[in-house]
């Protein structure tokens, strides 16, 4: 007997949004978390590449757009809720915006934070304006 699957995430569950998570296709290194509605949904399946919504903006980001540092969709994913979006991704430059590979480049311990990752560019070279 087939199983009916979506086929996309469920965006009404959580009013239009549904969380991103952005994971190297080679090494499954976790890079970035963002948001996802169904217009960014629908372009990242069309162009394989990564397309977010800027809560903060309120309107669609195309990673990579200001900085060059792109992610290609590999593979698209949807949990067992249809509630959350995992990409499989080949990153180019840094995922975080303060210029890291990851946004996950500090670990918390019982004794303190440290800084984990290697900074691999400077974000305000990387995300100037451009005219």
């Amino acid at each position: 007997m087939p199983i009916d699957l979506p086929r996309e995430p469920d965006f009404a569950k959580a009013g239009g949004l549904v969380p991103a998570i952005a994971q190297d296709a080679d090494n499954g290194d976790v890079l970035m978390m963002a948001w996802m509605n169904a217009e960014a949904f629908a372009e990242t399946l069309a162009t394989n590449r990564a397309v977010y919504f800027s809560r903060s903006r309120g309107k669609l980001w195309r990673k990579g757009e200001e900085s060059g540092h792109v992610q290609t969709v590999v593979g698209i994913f949807v949990d067992c809720d249809a509630d959350t979006v995992l990409l499989k991704v080949r990153q180019a430059g840094a995922a975080c915006h303060e210029g890291y590979r990851s946004c996950f480049f500090r670990q918390i311990t019982t004794t303190d934070t440290q800084v984990v990752g290697e900074r691999l560019v400077d974000p305000a070279e990387a995300y100037r304006k451009k005219p």
